[in-house]
This record gives C-alpha cells, sequence and structure tokens, in this order.
C-alpha cells in the first residue's frame, strides 16, 4: 500500500469525539492488518497500557452517530458490540501491543496524521491572531473587508426550523 494511499485512509478515519481525535478500533484493525477481534483481545489483554485517555468506549448513541456520519464504518450497524475509541497515544500504544512490521510502519503514519490535524489547528489559530493584528493597524476602510474575512472563518450554525401543524 503506497504512503499516499494509507495517509488518506488514516486522515478519514480520525473522528472528533467528545472533544478528542480519535480513530475507532474498527478502523485501526483495518490499518494494523488484524482483525478487530484480534485487536481488541490484545488490548484486554495488556489492558494497563490503555488508561482511559488512551482509549474509551463509544456509548450506543455515540455509535449511532458515527455510522450515520461515516460511510466506512456502516458495517458496525448491526455490531451488538460498542465500539472503542483510541486517542493518538492509544494507538501508538496499539501499535507495540500487536508488535507486527504492519503495525509499527502503519502507527508511524498514523502518528503523522495527528500531527497534521495539530498543525492545521494551530495555524488556523495563527491566522486569526495575524487577522486581528492587521485590523488594528488599518482604518476604518478595511474593516468591512475583515468582518467578511471572519465570517467566513466562523462556522456555520445551523438554525433548526420547527414544523408545526395546525388544525
Amino acid at each position: 500500500m503506497t504512503v499516499l494511499v494509507l495517509t488518506e485512509r488514516i486522515d478519514r478515519s480520525i473522528l472528533n469525539i467528545r472533544g478528542h481525535r480519535v480513530m475507532v478500533d474498527a478502523d485501526l484493525a483495518d490499518l494494523y492488518g488484524v482483525t478487530t477481534k484480534q485487536l481488541n483481545q490484545q488490548v484486554k489483554r495488556n489492558r494497563d497500557r490503555f488508561p482511559s485517555d488512551f482509549m474509551f468506549r463509544l456509548t450506543k448513541e455515540e455509535k449511532t452517530k458515527v455510522v450515520a456520519n461515516c460511510d466506512h464504518l456502516k458495517r458496525l450497524k448491526f455490531s451488538p458490540v460498542l465500539p472503542h475509541a483510541f486517542t493518538e497515544h492509544g494507538a501508538l500504544m496499539l501499535a507495540s501491543v500487536l508488535n507486527s512490521p504492519v503495525a509499527v510502519h502503519t502507527s508511524i503514519e498514523v502518528v503523522r496524521a495527528f500531527i497534521r490535524m495539530r498543525e492545521a489547528i494551530m495555524s488556523y489559530k495563527g491566522l486569526a491572531k495575524k487577522l486581528d493584528a492587521m485590523e488594528e493597524r488599518y482604518d476604518v476602510q478595511f474593516k468591512v473587508v475583515f468582518d467578511a474575512i471572519r465570517e467566513l472563518m466562523t462556522p456555520v450554525a445551523r438554525k433548526r426550523t420547527r414544523i408545526r401543524f395546525r388544525p
């Protein structure tokens, strides 16, 4: 598998759950070249290596949401087991527990993907600071431009409209 394809698979597998960037056990098992069952057996055998900040189990609601939003995880829909979610450190610990050449190579790419994501977030924050500094230097003429840029940087909050039926 080429590094580019692996990188793309890893990038789409990183999810934001409970305020953490994580990967679910099914995705990591696929990347590491083992079954999800084998991966979870190794986790169970080495439970002391996976504290709650390295790994946690998804709730039923979180699983439903992940399956609905991630096409590549549709196979989890009918699984009776709630999947584990691994943070960057948990994914790295998995590689040491699995200890196969594929797991070692893949773990390096997983860590790189988490680093890329962290750098992207930091550059976004840096851009916001630079924009603030520029706004202070320029006069009112450019206020419209700065407001427009800031509006583009803000995530869109979807407004829920209620459907009401009148008798």
